[in-house]
């Protein structure tokens, strides 16, 4: 069996989950604010890949990213990049795909801290950022934890979005749920067997993880 796969979607989970540590932790937080139509729209954005079957976004994906498309035309033209068929395109649609994984956990734990929590930092002549990194993150690590786990292993799983953006290279885009495909395919149910068994193992690993760190963690009564 070649484990070039797995490692391939080790490589992409990993990718996709900072890049969503990054950017996620601050939408969420802004998200967690006093509502408006523009955040109530790009909350609606951010969770249709939970309701959109993965076949449909990774069309409309593969649509924008094509290089004979506007997007993808100028990211080919002036950039040099093509994103349809590259590991690349894959940690972009991968991103886009799971962001709601990482955004509602954290942003549900935002939404519950109470406001004078804030105020008091405020008060103590604590800056916005001071209170953001040293008062609210400590207080929704739990929360933080558990979203970077579930988002690496919903990217780790991930079939429909790859397969339309990807393809099938053998070493540049051929995941460990592609290669499961190939193998049925092949009727090589062995292989469809390794691959399926070592995903469910670190999928089962990682979110046992999840509940044992919440268990021992200790509790905050604002989570």
């Amino acid at each position: 069996m070649d484990f070039e796969p797995i490692l391939l979607s080790l490589k992409l989970a990993l990718i996709t989950t900072a890049i969503l540590l990054m950017i996620g932790i601050p939408v969420a937080y802004w998200l967690s604010g006093k509502s408006s139509m523009p955040k109530i729209l790009v909350e609606a954005l951010i969770t249709m890949p939970l309701v959109l079957p993965p076949s449909v976004l990774g069309f409309y994906l593969l649509l924008a990213f094509s290089p004979n498309n506007g997007f993808g035309k100028w990211l080919h033209e002036y950039l040099n990049l093509q994103l349809v068929f590259s590991f690349e395109g894959l940690v972009l649609a991968s991103v886009i795909y799971s962001l709601p994984f990482m955004i509602s956990p954290v942003k549900s734990a935002f939404g519950h801290l109470p406001e004078n929590l804030a105020q008091a930092a405020y008060t103590m002549g604590k800056t916005r950022w001071q209170t953001f990194i040293h008062i609210l993150l400590p207080n929704i690590k739990a929360s933080v934890y558990t979203a970077a786990v579930l988002t690496f292993a919903h990217t780790l799983g991930e079939f429909g979005v790859v397969l339309m953006i990807g393809g099938n290279i053998p070493g540049v885009t051929k995941v460990a749920s592609i290669a499961i495909y190939d193998s049925v395919e092949t009727m090589d149910y062995t292989s469809a067997n390794y691959y399926a068994l070592i995903l469910f193992a670190i999928t089962f690993t990682i979110v046992l993880a999840v509940f044992i760190f919440n268990k021992k963690a200790v509790k905050n009564p604002f989570e």
